[in-house]
């Protein structure tokens, strides 16, 4: 379980006036991931979210605040190399050595954790079967393709058999086809156990994986539900239409009062069953993923 209290980071930035001044990228968040859990963290670009996940990896120290992973704060260099062998990281950008094979590759990850060869040679032929790519072992990175090369970063992030595991865009700029093979693979590593805490852009990806996700803005906390309970609460139907320029859209509990506002406008319109994205577009004002 990890357990977030009061989390703040301030930056230091120059102004537009030219004076030092401070910028808050996260404010006061407390919320907890329970063991097991695929928990989504949503919000704009500028969010905080980036923040949220280094201070969490320990990449950067929190201003103020505590985090706490089964009950232990890191608080010494033995705590943080403990939490370390806890987690693992599916980063954003692809960070392999390109000249390297798959195999080549792993087998570099699994030395940094100090396993053994027999250990290594196992776990590595483990991790190639769970993530499909045993049959190209030996193909260099330059080889694969997109959806290839983000199954690999999963597979070297479970090389030392993380608990927690954090996923930064992990399906960023792949095919629905990918895309959807890589929430199976999530779903597969939830039901062994691991807990995964993921950001995306793509909120239909956490309304599909996510039991319950986090939506933040300007490094506030806004809320935190299933994406069931989200879209219950703000209203099932959809009332969509174009006021010529933008797209306006309104919620509502009943289709029949979906119906209703319906034929009041005087404009091209549609009735449909919310999401997510309604949720999000609701509570932060702007759109992500576009």
């Amino acid at each position: 379980m990890i357990e977030i209290k009061n989390l703040r980071k301030v930056y230091s930035h120059v102004a537009r006036s030219g004076k030092k001044a401070e910028k808050v990228a996260v404010d006061g968040i407390t919320l907890t991931i329970e063991t097991g859990e695929v928990f989504g963290l949503l919000g704009p670009n500028g969010a905080g979210k980036t923040t949220m996940i280094k201070m969490l990896t320990m990449l950067t120290r929190p201003t103020s605040g505590e985090i706490l992973y089964d009950g232990k704060s890191v608080t010494s260099e033995a705590d943080e190399i403990a939490v370390k062998r806890m987690i693992g990281v599916v980063p954003q950008n692809l960070n392999f050595d390109q000249d390297l094979t798959v195999g080549e590759n792993l087998e570099l990850h699994a030395r940094l954790y100090h396993m053994g060869r027999a250990e290594r040679e196992a776990r590595i032929a483990e991790l190639l079967e769970y993530v499909e790519l045993t049959d190209v072992v030996n193909d260099t990175v330059r080889q694969l393709s997109g959806g290839m090369k983000r199954r690999l970063l999963i597979a070297r992030a479970l090389i030392h058999r993380p608990q927690i595991l954090f996923m930064d865009e992990p399906t960023v700029a792949l095919d629905p086809q990918v895309r959807r093979r890589i929430w199976e693979l999530i779903g597969k590593m939830a039901q062994d156990g691991a807990t995964i805490l993921i950001t995306t852009h793509y909120i239909e990806e956490a309304e599909a994986i996510c039991g319950r996700v986090a939506i933040v803005n300007h490094g506030h906390l806004l809320a935190i539900d299933s994406p069931e309970n989200f879209i219950s609460r703000l209203g099932r139907y959809v009332v969509e239409w174009t006021d010529g320029v933008h797209r306006e859209f309104r919620l509502f509990d009943s289709k029949a009062e979906a119906a209703a506002f319906l034929a009041t406008l005087d404009a091209a319109a549609s009735i449909r069953h919310s999401n997510l994205e309604d949720v999000f577009i609701e509570m932060t004002g702007r759109k992500e993923g576009l």
